[in-house]
């Protein structure tokens, strides 16, 4: 079963419109958000959370339609803490175990431990770094079965981001479990992504496995005249060097390129907006 389908997906904003957004996450799977700021990456998070009335397309969220998702399934950690800045860690858990009927306050203050997240400190003596890892404890101890999750590390240094990777992963081994991250931070989702969706503009550019994905593109240096040569089809995007032209290309065209190299995740995404912008 899809964890995740959402088809035609469309909002419509004075000045932005979120345009006919569609894509199959299956269960057991992490999918990465990425685009620039104001792509529609947040959009499309509050869409599937039901925080916006969407203009038309359909959302079925493990099998069920965006007016029958039962909301204990789905953890939700946002870019920043909504958690009262007076409470405790302590607190917090008496509120959520009266929210969530699958509450685990072991796995919340074992998550806790992990994070050396004090119990009794207020929320607002939190640095930026440690609210986001009581957000994070909070979205994963009620058995939910997705996690929405929008700039979860970009605070973080990287130790622990490494470390909540390693909880995103523990998280999806039960395989109906699944995980949407949207992040600027590339390198996290290429560490832990099974699929990527790359969003520009509000369209949705890309939707790919990311092996499969960087298996199919090239980065590639070429001179003037070799460029020339190359099917524009097969250019992904490029810029102009003092030592000729950088390009990303596809794996066919990549075979007549005497100088290419494995692309990486970033290296592809900041080629492809030069691509869209043209």
């Amino acid at each position: 079963m899809n964890a995740v389908e959402v088809s035609n997906l469309t909002k419509n904003f004075d000045g932005f419109t979120l345009d006919n957004v569609s894509f199959m996450l299956p269960a057991g799977c992490i999918m990465g958000l990425v685009g620039e700021n104001g792509a529609g990456k947040s959009t499309t998070l509050k869409l599937l959370l039901g925080m916006l009335n969407k203009d038309g397309g359909k959302i079925t969220i493990m099998g069920s339609d965006e007016k029958h998702i039962a909301k204990d399934d789905i953890g939700v950690v946002f870019d920043e803490c909504r958690f009262h800045e007076a409470f405790t860690a302590k607190e917090i858990n008496l509120v959520l175990k009266n929210v969530y009927k699958n509450w685990s306050e072991k796995d919340f203050f074992d998550c806790l431990k992990r994070f050396n997240v004090p119990l009794h400190k207020k929320i607002r003596e939190f640095s930026r770094g440690m609210k986001m890892k009581i957000s994070i404890a909070s979205a994963i101890s009620h058995n939910a079965k997705l996690l929405i999750l929008d700039e979860p590390t970009s605070t973080l240094d990287p130790v622990v981001r490494d470390e909540i990777l390693d909880i995103f992963y523990d998280f999806i081994s039960d395989e109906n479990r699944s995980i949407i991250i949207s992040s600027h931070i590339v390198s996290d989702l290429e560490k832990i992504c099974d699929y990527i969706a790359f969003m520009s503009n509000g369209k949705l550019i890309l939707f790919e496995e990311k092996d499969r994905l960087l298996s199919e593109c090239r980065l590639a240096q070429m001179s003037d005249a070799e460029f020339a040569a190359v099917n524009k089809k097969d250019v992904i995007g490029s810029r102009k060097t003092p030592f000729g032209i950088t390009a990303v290309v596809k794996e066919r065209a990549a075979a007549n390129i005497r100088n290419t190299q494995q692309i990486n995740l970033e290296d592809l995404f900041v080629y492809m907006i030069r691509g869209e912008r043209k």
